[in-house]
């Protein structure tokens, strides 16, 4: 592969890199949600309240948008230098509360669009690319086994948050837009699938949470005009620390590591293992009983403890049904 390909992958790489920070942005959409689409870093989302309870049948939409740049890490062997990017980033969500057998579930799907600027030194010289497009949707079921059973409205009125126990299954499926003869693209070409545990307990008006979880990937075996990239699954943990002030008006902090998904091409394993550490606040403002707007902000850190990025976004939510 000549220099050239060289950089082009990885301005794939950043691509894959921004246009996770979806993820951080329906995190502050709401807590239903987990978002964000599968590229190489998916395991990076900071969702807080994401196994919190809600009435049965209740459903969300979100609209939002975030805005993120940074620089990247690409293999050391490299020519590239003084890599950076800054990434726009559109969502529309879909949640749903259900009774599954007596607990509370979520159903939740996401549809990102992205748009991406990256540049750097090829050799001493400077080099660009841009693209944008329809991202890779996501499909996720949630269910809490402890401690948040499907309630009505009215019974939902009484309940008082202590220790849950749940679960949950995130799938990305590859609709996005996708060019075999490129490099860059928005979509992947792949599936994902990420399994998760999540535990949260209330204190008074604090809520503590942790979820570790795992994202495989399977492979994309139409990469550059037919070439196979595979990658080892992405292993991370989150914690949350939310306060609430009153009912729908809550400040949340949160902490992440991720490690894993180095990638191969047709056998070759590349010098790309993925590791580092995410830091974020959330702030939820109700607006109307049926309305509230969230604000993020995320910064990064990869396994060198040098800083890689920053993102900053706003989500609109709008509920209704469940009695509510």
């Amino acid at each position: 592969m000549s220099w050239k390909e060289w950089f082009v992958e990885s301005n794939c790489r950043m691509r894959a890199a921004s246009v996770c920070y979806a993820k951080h942005l329906i995190a502050a959409g709401t807590a239903l949600i987990s978002a964000g689409w599968c590229s190489d870093l998916s395991a990076q989302d900071l969702e807080p309240r994401a196994y919190s309870n809600s009435p049965v049948g209740t459903n969300f939409v979100i609209l939002g948008y975030g805005y993120a740049s940074g620089t990247v890490l690409t293999d050391p062997s490299l020519p590239i230098e003084n890599v950076s990017n800054e990434s726009h980033i559109g969502i529309l969500a879909y949640a749903r509360v259900l009774n599954v057998f007596g607990k509370s579930a979520k159903f939740d799907m996401i549809v990102p669009f992205a748009g991406l600027r990256a540049e750097g030194l090829v050799v001493g010289q400077p080099h660009e690319r841009e693209i944008s497009g329809l991202a890779d949707p996501l499909f996720r079921f949630s269910i809490n086994f402890i401690g948040a059973p499907a309630l009505t409205a009215a019974e939902f009125a009484k309940y008082r948050q202590d220790l849950i126990i749940g679960a949950s299954v995130r799938v990305g499926v590859p609709l996005g837009q996708y060019d075999d003869t490129r490099l860059v693209n928005v979509g992947t070409n792949r599936w994902s699938v990420k399994p998760e545990l999540g535990i949260s307990k209330a204190i008074g008006r604090w809520t503590l949470e942790l979820a570790p979880a795992v994202t495989f990937y399977t492979e994309n075996d139409d990469f550059l005009r037919g070439k196979t990239r595979e990658q080892t699954p992405l292993y991370s943990v989150q914690t949350n620390a939310s306060y609430t002030f009153a009912r729908g008006f809550w400040l949340a902090v949160n902490a992440g590591y991720f490690t894993g998904s180095r990638s191969t091409v047709d056998g070759v394993e590349n010098n790309d293992r993925q590791e580092g550490l995410r830091f974020g606040a959330t702030l939820a403002l109700p607006v109307t009983r049926s309305q509230s707007i969230k604000i993020y902000g995320v910064t990064g850190y990869n396994g060198h403890r040098h800083h890689d990025f920053d993102a900053v976004g706003i989500a609109w939510q709008y509920r209704w049904g469940g009695g509510l």
